[in-house]
């Protein structure tokens, strides 16, 4: 299959070159030239499905012309040697709880899925180091770090907004070493992104070492999010609610929710969307007026969400072609300040007994705002609330048992390069490596 760049301006790329690039030479982002739809068998039968059945049958429709069908076999069944079970917290609203992977984060979908991909290429072809840049504003660092630790022929470069992650997500990527390099940035998280881009853009930085990116820019990391939307699906059908089903996401640089149109397009039934903002409303504002207003973004205890200029929105313009009225059909908005987010966590916890993270408070109480009598709900829970425990412990009045995984990455030695977020000060350092 082939991928063209959303600002049009280059000829289409193959898979490989979509992966590797991770980013268009116009600066655009990388769109499969169709969506195939799945068949209605898929659909009469999701229910008896596990979820790397399913996965695999959604991987083939994107990367099954370019990948052999034992070797995409083996790369979903590998990414996901983990469950993503559906919880219910109340009547007819439920949890997609994201965080049982290695790194409790829903991003070890997308994370692991893409290293595995690019280790296939780069094994294929035979070709030298790939160098991944990541921007990080908190658990995408340490699910591409992890995903990547110890792949031969790719080397990681996370950057991440200093002191504006938690000491748990930290330590996540900077206590690994090997092939990964953390770099802490004197910026916020769209200063990162900007580094990052920029070095995509770079001639003689390009000339001189292979880039891509493991953002939700990158086609590898954001179409196998895909997956978890369809498996919700089978895991409500199997429970009989499979009728008018609603899905909020809690929603950032909006790679989430853009997987999940992609899988509407392909025939998943979900009736409608809800994108969950904190402060950070940007989306919620263009949903609202028609006009996309990108600004810096606002620091919040959802730090995961806060992004001024969501990169995948141009692909959420592609897919629905610049059409505002058709977007506002499928998508509705909600946004909420932190004092909105901690009530919700407090009362979520009292009267269900669910804890929720600042990211899925958001979700769940976009929910719960959102929801008709006749639907069900589901929401995403993106991530294990032992990861931002002291904000969690702060609110909800408790002690948040830290998960084992997160006390062995907790064990280790911080080890991270201080960078200004001036790019020619980046580009000097990745110069030297």
């Amino acid at each position: 299959m082939q991928y063209y760049s959303t600002n049009g301006n280059v000829p289409f790329a193959s898979l490989e070159k979509a992966v590797v690039k991770g980013l268009a030479e116009d600066k655009g982002l990388y769109m499969p030239e169709r969506i195939k739809p799945l068949s209605k068998d898929f659909f009469d039968n999701i229910q008896d499905m596990s979820l790397q059945e399913i996965a695999y049958h959604v991987a083939d429709c994107f990367f099954g012309e370019d990948v052999d069908a034992e070797s995409l076999r083996r790369i979903v069944y590998d990414t996901l040697a983990f469950d993503i079970p559906l919880k219910e917290v109340e009547e007819n609203i439920f949890s997609l709880e994201l965080f049982h992977g290695p790194t409790l984060a829903f991003k070890d979908v997308g994370a692991r899925f893409m290293a595995r991909l690019l280790q296939y290429f780069l094994r294929k072809e035979g070709k030298e180091t790939v160098n991944v840049l990541v921007a990080t504003s908190g658990d995408t660092g340490s699910a591409v770090a992890n995903g990547f630790l110890g792949v031969e022929g790719i080397h990681v470069y996370v950057l991440y907004p200093k002191g504006k992650v938690s000491p748990i997500q930290e330590c996540q990527f900077t206590t690994l070493g090997k092939n990964i390099t953390a770099i802490e940035v004197d910026g916020v998280f769209d200063d990162c992104q900007a580094l990052v881009k920029n070095a995509f853009m770079d001639e003689e930085l390009n000339a001189r070492m292979r880039l891509t990116s493991a953002n939700s820019i990158n086609v590898a990391r954001f179409l196998p999010q895909s997956f978890y939307y369809f498996y919700a699906y089978a895991q409500l059908k199997k429970r009989g609610l499979a009728d008018k089903v609603v899905c909020c996401v809690p929603s950032g640089n909006f790679g989430n929710i853009c997987s999940a149109l992609f899988g509407k397009r392909m025939g998943l039934p979900i009736s409608r969307f809800i994108a969950a903002n904190n402060v950070n409303d940007i989306f919620y504002n263009y949903l609202k007026t028609g006009k996309y207003e990108p600004k810096p973004s606002i620091q919040t205890i959802a730090n995961a969400m806060d992004v001024g200029d969501p990169s995948n929105f141009a692909r959420i313009l592609d897919l629905y072609e610049k059409s505002h009225d058709a977007i506002c059909k499928d998508i509705s908005g909600a946004t909420y300040s932190d004092q909105q987010i901690a009530d919700t966590m407090r009362r979520c916890l009292a009267e269900t007994g669910y804890q929720l993270d600042p990211h899925g408070a958001c979700g769940y109480q976009a929910l719960k705002d959102g929801l008709h009598e006749d639907e069900v709900g589901f929401f995403l829970e993106t991530a294990h609330p032992a990861k931002f425990k002291q904000v969690v412990d702060d609110i909800c009045g408790g002690d948040v048992a830290i998960p084992e995984p997160l006390q062995e990455f907790m064990k280790g030695t911080k080890q991270s390069m201080p960078m200004s977020k001036d790019f020619a000060d980046f580009k000097m350092f990745l110069m030297g490596q």
